[in-house]
């Protein structure tokens, strides 16, 4: 803010995607002021070693212990502190450089202590923290039911009983959360519900010009099916040619075989337990759904997942979306909208329309 109050504006949005990172949170036992955390963090940097991940000042650690997603096993860390600004961090080593054209991962497990955040009154509980932009999941304790919850969201019940939220915000700003929940007798049955936002999947649509009718995809998304390969999905509504597909831990080329009646690829390392996934990038053309009709540009299709995001050429200008968008400038100036699908549903249809 200004000194006046006011705001001061942000710039324009670049970013062509947010959501980047996903966390759980899991209520722990009232009267410990804990919640278990559960955080996958990434970088992109070519060359990087190690991966740093700060406790929120105010916050304790303990509990802390980190693996490597694409084998499941441990890596090594430290927690220490900084000494110039107060706070402690996680340094987490990667298990072999960030290649280029790759992204390091790391799964942390770590529990926080916070009076500040997880309130006792009587047998209501309160938790209250603000939760910076990425995909988020909070987990009731045991026993105890939802009296409000202030951010629209997801809830399911696990299957131990426990109620969870699962929410993200489209803008990828903060949420300020405060939940109010009560000791409950109720024997909840555990619901079918996927969170869709632990789901990581993320499209991008780079739209060529539009008498051609094509449009290159990228899709970068985790896939935790335990196997010695990896499934297709998105070649079961997207035809694409040129199809590549990148082992995005090591930046290797893996080769799409027939399997069945679509496309898989055989993983460097088989997923044989919970902490693993395969980390995938997939690119192709594709050209149903994008047209030119008297002039105007239209991009009409079903999208699927989470985030997607669709580029436009150059020199054309957003006059029209059929859902809500957040829309922005690439860095060469080229307009893009940028969709977060927040309903439990996969799929939905985008009409997107534009002016040269």
């Amino acid at each position: 803010m200004n000194e006046d109050g006011s705001l001061r504006p942000a710039g324009p949005s670049t970013g062509l995607f947010s959501q980047e990172a996903y966390t759980q949170y899991e209520i722990l036992e009232p009267g410990s002021e804990a919640f278990a955390i559960t955080y996958l963090l990434e970088s992109g940097r070519a060359g990087a070693t190690e991966i740093t991940n700060a406790t929120r000042a105010g916050s304790k650690g303990t509990n802390i212990s980190v693996f490597d997603p694409r084998t499941g096993q441990p890596v090594k860390f430290t927690y220490d502190l900084n000494e110039s600004n107060n706070q402690y961090s996680i340094r987490a080593t990667l298990p072999f450089a960030v290649p280029e054209g790759g992204i390091g991962r790391v799964l942390i497990y770590k529990t926080y202590t916070d009076a500040r955040t997880y309130q006792v009154n009587g047998d209501n509980i309160v938790w209250v923290r603000s939760l910076s932009g990425y995909r988020l999941g909070v987990v009731l304790p045991k026993g105890y039911a939802f009296v409000s919850a202030n951010v629209a969201a997801q809830m399911s019940t696990l299957p131990d009983g426990r109620l969870k939220l699962a929410f993200a915000n489209p803008s990828g700003q903060a949420n300020n959360l405060t939940i109010h929940a009560k000791k409950t007798t109720a024997a909840f049955t555990p619901s079918p519900y996927k969170d869709v936002f632990f789901d990581d999947i993320k499209t991008l649509y780079d739209l060529g010009a539009p008498e051609t009718g094509k449009f290159n995809v990228e899709q970068i998304y985790s896939d935790p099916r335990k196997g010695a390969t990896a499934t297709l999905d998105v070649l079961n509504y997207l035809a694409l040619s040129d199809l590549k597909v990148t082992d995005l831990d090591t930046a290797k080329p893996l080769t799409p075989v027939k399997s069945g009646k679509g496309m898989a690829v055989t993983l460097g390392v088989p997923i044989t337990n919970d902490k693993q996934s395969a980390h995938l990038k997939v690119n192709g053309v594709g050209s149903d759904g994008y047209k030119l009709v008297n002039g105007e540009l239209v991009f009409d299709r079903e999208l699927h997942g989470l985030r997607n995001t669709v580029i436009l050429p150059a020199g054309y200008e957003v006059s029209a979306v059929s859902q809500s968008a957040t829309v922005g400038r690439t860095r060469e100036g080229r307009a893009f909208v940028a969709l977060i699908n927040l309903n439990g549903e996969n799929h939905y249809k985008v009409t997107i329309r534009a002016r040269k």
